[in-house]
Formats: C-alpha cells, sequence, structure tokens
C-alpha cells in the first residue's frame, strides 16, 4: 500500500488501540479498588478468611495480567468472509455492562486460532490476516497478508489482488532484530506447524523433536501458557519448567510472565531437592553410572539393609532382656504392611517392638516372683521338717535370695513400662541401631562411605569398579548427580509427620484457649447504648480471634511449589530433555504422576554422559501415560548458510538424520580462521572485535577447559554468564538453547574429543542468528575441511 494508504491504515488502528487501552485503565480502577475492598474485609470464621485469601489473590493475579498487556496489548487482526472483525492480542477484553461484548481475543482463546493458522490454502473463514506493530501505545506499523483474493475487505471496499501485501513479513522483522540475552515471546508470530503444538491435548507425553532454530523452548513455552488458560487442572497445580542450566533459566524467565502467567516454576534438575545446592563436579563416567536406572534398586536394598531383624539385647533396671529375631522380624513385617516408607513405618515397628520388651519385662517380674515363691516354700518346707525334730534346731534366718520383692507389674500397667523403656538411653539406642531414622542426605552418605554398606546393597548391580567410582568420604559435598538420588531416597524413607500434626494441633488448642481467655476478660466487655453489657462472644467467635492472630502464608505460588518437594504439578516442560538421566526421569515423572508433559529436545544435539539416543527407550520406561512425537522441520532462528556449514557434523553423528529447512539466509558464509598454536586466545579476541555486530550480542563457544582463558583474553567478557553482556565465552554445555548475533567457535578439535564431541560442536555452530567464525590451531577438523579461509 501508498504511504498515505498506510498512514490511513495505522491511524485507524490507532483509533482502536486507543479504545482497548481505555478499557485496560477502567478495568485497572475497577480490580484495584476490589483488592483494596478485599484487603479490608473481617471475615466471621475460618472459611471467610480462606475465601478473602482467595480473592486477594485472584484479584492481584488479574491486576499483574493487566500490568503484563500494557506492551504488546493487541496484535493482530483478522477479517472475516462474514464481515466481522477480530482482534488478538496478549489477554481478553470485553466492553462494560451491559454489552460485554468481545473487544479483543486471547491469542488462546479458540476463536484466535485462525490467526496462527489460516494459510490461502485453507483460509478458515479469514479474509485478511493484519499484523499490527507497537511501542508500548502507539501503533507503528501494520503488515497484511491477503488470504482470499476473491473476497471484498470487512470495511466493504475492494481488495486490490496488486496491493502490495506481506505474507512473512512480521515473522521475518522479528527474526530479523538484535538478540537481547534474554527470550522473547513469539506470540505475534506462532507459525501453524508450532501452533499445532502449543494447543495440543494435554494428555500424556508430546515429544517435540527439532533442529537447531525451530523454537523448540519458545514452542513449549507458549504451550505452557496456553494450559494455564485452557485446562483448570492445570492452573490450579500450576506447571514446572525444568531448563539445563541457570543461564538458560534466566535467559527465558520473562517469556511466561510477559503472556500474563505466574502459576509457574522454574528450576533445572540441580534445584528438585530443596535445601541441597550441588557444588562439587564429579567424572562422565560417575556422572553416568548414578543416571542408570539399576541405582534405583540399589538404593531400594540401601533402606532395606538398615531394617534389620536381628536378636535384641537390653539392659533395664539392671537386668538384660532379649527379644528373638524372629519376634524383630514379625515386628519388621507388619510396619512395612502398614506403611509404605521407611520412616512411617519405623513408628510402628518401634511400638510394636516396645510392646515386645514390656511384655518381656513384665514376663521375666512374674518368673522372678515364681522363683522366689518356690524358694519361700522349699524354705517353709524345711522349716516344718525341723519343727517336727526339734524346736531346737530352728534356724536362725532364712537364707533365700530375693526374697525382698516390693511387687510385679501389671499387664495393665504396660504402658507406663513403655514409657519408661523410652526414656531409657540404652534403650532408645538399641531401638535406633536396629530401624533408625534416616535423612535422604544421610542414607547416601553412608552408603557411599561405607564400601560394606554398598556392595551389600549393589550386589549382582554393580561390579566392583563400579562401587569403586561411587565411593566418597563423608562430607565431601553434592553434585548435581546426586540429586535425582537423593530424590529417590527421600520417596523411600518418606516423612513421619505426626509428631508435627500433634504440634499444630497443640498450637489450635491453645489458640482457642487464649482467644476463651480473651473474650472472657472483663476489660473487654462492651457496653450497649444502654448501659447493659454484651457478651464479646457474640460480636466475634474464638475461631475468628484465633484464626486472625494464626501465621499466613504470604508466598507465591512458585515460592511454595519450590519449596515443596512432593508438589504434584498439572503439567510438566522439559527442555533440552535428551540429557537426562533414567533416574532423573523418575524424579520427574513423581512430581506429575498423570504423565502430562511436553518434552523438547533434539536427540543429535546430545553431549551428556546420559544423554538419549531414542525418546521412547527414554520415556518408556518410567510412565504409563500415551507417548507421542511431534517433528519441528522449519529452522526459524538459524540461517541457511550456518546449517548448511553444520550438516557434515550432523551427518557424522547420525548418517539418517533429517536438516531442518531454514526460512532465511544472511548472504554471510561461515568461515575458519587459523591461529599459531601459542596464540589461539589472541585470534579469538581479534575475531571477536572485528565480527562483533553493533547492538548484538557475540558468544565465543569453547571446550570447557578452554573458557577461563578466554574470558580473561575478550576484554569485556564477563567473568560469569551474564547474557545481558555484549561478548559471553561459554561452553557447549553452558550454550545449549541459547542464541547470539554472532558466534565464534574455538578450538573446534578440542570440543570434539570431549565425550560426545560430534553433539557439543553442533550446538556450539548452530547458536548464531547471523554470523558463525571458527577459530583454530593445527588441522581444522575433517567435518569442518569445507569452510572457507
Amino acid at each position: 500500500m501508498s504511504p498515505s494508504q498506510a498512514d490511513q491504515e495505522i491511524e485507524r488502528e490507532q483509533h482502536y488501540v486507543d479504545r482497548l487501552y481505555a478499557r485496560v485503565d477502567e478495568l485497572r480502577t475497577e480490580v484495584q479498588e476490589s483488592l483494596d475492598q478485599a484487603l479490608l474485609a473481617r471475615g466471621s470464621s475460618e472459611r471467610d478468611l480462606l475465601e478473602r485469601e482467595a480473592s486477594v489473590d485472584r484479584l492481584t493475579e488479574r491486576a499483574t495480567a493487566l500490568d503484563r498487556a500494557e506492551q504488546g496489548l493487541c496484535f493482530g487482526r483478522l477479517d472475516l468472509e462474514d464481515g466481522h472483525v477480530r482482534y488478538v492480542g496478549r489477554t481478553g477484553l470485553r466492553a462494560p455492562a451491559p454489552e460485554r461484548t468481545p473487544l479483543l481475543l486471547d491469542w488462546r482463546a479458540p476463536g484466535a486460532r485462525a490467526f496462527y493458522v489460516a494459510t490461502p490454502a485453507n483460509n478458515h473463514g479469514v479474509v485478511r490476516r493484519r499484523h499490527l506493530r507497537t511501542e508500548r501505545r502507539r501503533v507503528t506499523g501494520v503488515e497484511d497478508e491477503l488470504l482470499d483474493l476473491d473476497a471484498f475487505g470487512a470495511d466493504g471496499s475492494t481488495l486490490d489482488a496488486g496491493t502490495e501485501l506481506q505474507g512473512e513479513g512480521a515473522l521475518m522483522a522479528a527474526l530479523a532484530e538484535r538478540r537481547t540475552g534474554r527470550m522473547r515471546d513469539i506470540v505475534t508470530t506462532l507459525q501453524a506447524e508450532q501452533d499445532d503444538v502449543v494447543r495440543a491435548t494435554s494428555a500424556g507425553v508430546l515429544v517435540v523433536q527439532g533442529g537447531p532454530g525451530t523454537g523448540k523452548t519458545a514452542v513449549a513455552l507458549h504451550r505452557a501458557a496456553y494450559l494455564l488458560y485452557a485446562r483448570p487442572e492445570v492452573a490450579r497445580q500450576g506447571v514446572l519448567v525444568v531448563g539445563p542450566s541457570t543461564t538458560f533459566l534466566d535467559y527465558i524467565e520473562q517469556v511466561l510472565p510477559s503472556l500474563g502467567e505466574t502459576q509457574v516454576v522454574l528450576t533445572t534438575t540441580d534445584g528438585l531437592f530443596p535445601g541441597v545446592t550441588p557444588t562439587v563436579t564429579e567424572p562422565a563416567e560417575v556422572v553416568r553410572l548414578k543416571g542408570e536406572a539399576a541405582m534405583a534398586e540399589v538404593l531400594v536394598r540401601a533402606v532395606r539393609d538398615r531394617e534389620r531383624a536381628v536378636d535384641v539385647e537390653v539392659r533395664f533396671d539392671g537386668e538384660v532382656h532379649r527379644l528373638p529375631a524372629k519376634t524383630v522380624r514379625a515386628a519388621a513385617d507388619e510396619a512395612s504392611r502398614a506403611a509404605r516408607t521407611h520412616n512411617v513405618a519405623r513408628r510402628t515397628f518401634r511400638e510394636l517392638v516396645l510392646r515386645a520388651l514390656a511384655m518381656e519385662v513384665v514376663g521375666a517380674g512374674y518368673r522372678l516372683l515364681q522363683d522366689v515363691e518356690e524358694g519361700f516354700e522349699n524354705e517353709l518346707a524345711r522349716f516344718d521338717t525341723s519343727l517336727s525334730r526339734s524346736p531346737d534346731e530352728i534356724p536362725a534366718r532364712v537364707e533365700v535370695a530375693g526374697t525382698e520383692v516390693d511387687g510385679v507389674t501389671g499387664v495393665h500397667e504396660l504402658p507406663h513400662v513403655e514409657r519408661e523403656l523410652l526414656a531409657d538411653p540404652y534403650v532408645t539406642s538399641a531401638l535406633e541401631d536396629i530401624w533408625p531414622l534416616l535423612t535422604p542426605q544421610q542414607l547416601l552418605e553412608d552408603l557411599f562411605g561405607d564400601p560394606d554398606r554398598l556392595a551389600s546393597a549393589s550386589r549382582g548391580l554393580l561390579d566392583g569398579d563400579e562401587r569403586a567410582l561411587l565411593h566418597r568420604e563423608p562430607g565431601s559435598g553434592w553434585s548435581a548427580a546426586d540429586v535425582p538420588l537423593l530424590d529417590e531416597a527421600a520417596e523411600l524413607l518418606g516423612v513421619d509427620e505426626t509428631e508435627s500434626r500433634q504440634q499444630r494441633a497443640a498450637h489450635r488448642r491453645e489458640a482457642a484457649r487464649f482467644a476463651r481467655q480473651v473474650l472472657r476478660s472483663n476489660d473487654l466487655l462492651a457496653e450497649e447504648a444502654d448501659g447493659d453489657a454484651v457478651d464479646p462472644a457474640a460480636l466475634l467467635t474464638e475461631e475468628d480471634l484465633a484464626g486472625r492472630h494464626a501465621a499466613r502464608d504470604h508466598r507465591s505460588f512458585a515460592e511454595k511449589a519450590a519449596a515443596d518437594r512432593t508438589w504434584t504439578y498439572g503439567h510438566v516442560v522439559v527442555d533440552e530433555a535428551q540429557e537426562l538421566s533414567a533416574m532423573t526421569w523418575r524424579a520427574l515423572f513423581r512430581r506429575c504422576p498423570a504423565g502430562s508433559m511436553t518434552v523438547v529436545g533434539d536427540v543429535h544435539q546430545g553431549s551428556g554422559p546420559s544423554a538419549a539416543t531414542s525418546w521412547e527407550l527414554a520415556l518408556a520406561p518410567h510412565t504409563s501415560a500415551r507417548i507421542r512425537q511431534q517433528e519441528l522441520t522449519v529452522g526459524y532462528r538459524t540461517p541457511e548458510e550456518v546449517m548448511a556449514a553444520a550438516t557434515p557434523v550432523l551427518a557424522a553423528l547420525d548418517p539418517g538424520a533429517s536438516v531442518p529447512t531454514s526460512v532465511r539466509s544472511t548472504g554471510l558464509a561461515p568461515r575458519r580462521v587459523t591461529a599459531a598454536p601459542d596464540d589461539l586466545a589472541g585470534a579469538v579476541a581479534a575475531t571477536v572485535a572485528r565480527d562483533r555486530p553493533a547492538g548484538g550480542s557475540t558468544a565465543v563457544v569453547a571446550p570447557a577447559a578452554l573458557v577461563p582463558v578466554l574470558r580473561d583474553a575478550v576484554a569485556d567478557a564477563p567473568t560469569g554468564t551474564d547474557l545481558l553482556a555484549d561478548v559471553v565465552v561459554l561452553s557447549p554445555a553452558e550454550a545449549k538453547g541459547l542464541e547470539f548475533d554472532a558466534v565464534v567457535v574455538a578450538e573446534p578439535a578440542g570440543i570434539i574429543a570431549e565425550p560426545r564431541g560430534l553433539g557439543q560442536l553442533y550446538v556450539a555452530m548452530t547458536r548464531t542468528t547471523g554470523t558463525l567464525t571458527v577459530v583454530h590451531t593445527g588441522e581444522i577438523p575433517d567435518v569442518l575441511a569445507h569452510l572457507e579461509p
């Protein structure tokens, strides 16, 4: 369209966008007034207080959604065959009552789907699709796609087939933008292939396989936002998003909030066990071993070994009492039937053994009494015999051991005996020895620190060399590979909450008692206007008063869910999922028993010691849920020239692998730079200085061992992985899932030499949206020999 036509269209759309923002401002005022009223509300019961809290949470969430919609509120328009017009945006808006007519469709609503999937071949009733470009509240441009050349425009004017309508303009404009170190949402440019993934059913496991630049991560996050909007059960329980690194989480952290979603927890696999932060780096062979499924059985046996059915001997009141192993075994079997986990069953086991010991103590008393009575009867018989012979032969005293007995404990006093036994340090030590209270940390410390324990638990599962790999001194710290093991141990051990429940109940009783005292206090008696005193209980119940003084949990959803290891989510999203071990998958499926997951990754980019080569083999052993797979075939981020350069690496990994079809070309072929053997750092620094784009981001991706050296060489590279910096230096593992305007791959031979090196090189080369340069010393690897100097 001509400049004047474009200006007219922008002005027309600006008028409508102004109307939308005016409605947003009205809603903000209404929500704030309702929120103020809710915060001032005083409930008369615990139920009222809970309803008030729920109302406050709901209104706060709505206010946050309106604030998030401020930027990019409306980004699309659909002109339909029936003459109607629909506007599409980040949130749904309706006109005020009584009209309540839709002003803006939420991008996740069914009616908005045509914005993403309509094509000239199947236009879904759409004549024209319009993209609106905005800066805050100002419309800066429009781009049209005509989907029915024979139809009339919604405004009644004929759409000229010769008009310049850009079918891919919005997408290409978004792809050409500079990277900022933070992922942006792609809600305005989702493509049909991606939208199919976003709106797929939440049932079962959806595997999204895709090569570099196909938008796997962005699609998965938009799918999470869609499910939170469309599935109430998911919104109630929230979504867990698991990424490969904290750097990656920093990169994606603004995507879901920008879409108005806060019921989300972002974490790495390192963060799955609250309270433990890995600080130890272990060799690849140890990481692989700890991730194998056999470790689950090792832990089961390790727990079982701590439940010992042995003869028990305790000293109580100066006497030694014994329980045979068969009695202890019977108690253990009954406890295990009563409770599934070690620590919960422990309480039942201790009660049964204490009762058996108390019976033994009482029984020993009865046996002693019988012995005394029998001895006394013998003495009486001797006395009678002596008396019958001659009174002068009567013994001067009766010498019978144990005649000074005060009495024998009755069966009705067994609870008293049990309490005395439990208070005896010798008895409690013996009970703790045969069935100890264990934490996950203690179980693993004891297992890996004691060769005998490890040999017993792993017999037939691990060989001697593997046991030697697992052995370590107690107090050595935790590694990332330990986290799934700690989680597994926690599941086996459980938590005995009997005492904490009793404490909470006691606290409630004490709070109620205090409230009764306050209400009955003469100081708080109110008087009516005629001077008659009234009971304050008529104005305020003790439950109300106690509830007002009870501590409230004001943590956000994410804070509460992240701190609770047993929280079950409505859906789980796993990115770079090809890297996860069997033990990690077990931990993740525990967090979503229904098996509702979105698993995204690329088996050809696997680089870790546990990397999967088949999604079916990786997932099927851990869930009974249906596993289905969709593949993203179009590369939006990676230029055609870069994919061509990386294809020989992919072919060396898997000759049958499909290469994503790139939608864009930069005209800049990747090249290589040969450095002197002793000047790699200098050559890298010079390359970065020459090739870094103005206003864009640059990454140097190098073997992990070279990262510190190269960070020093690149003057403004941060010491950490600050993605907001103009230049960062990363290992291939740290670069996973990220994208930059320019990438320099340093010493590719060193990357290839690492475990799964070809996969790591493939990752390194495909992080760029613009230029790629390879800096090497010595001979260039064969898979890169095609690169021009």
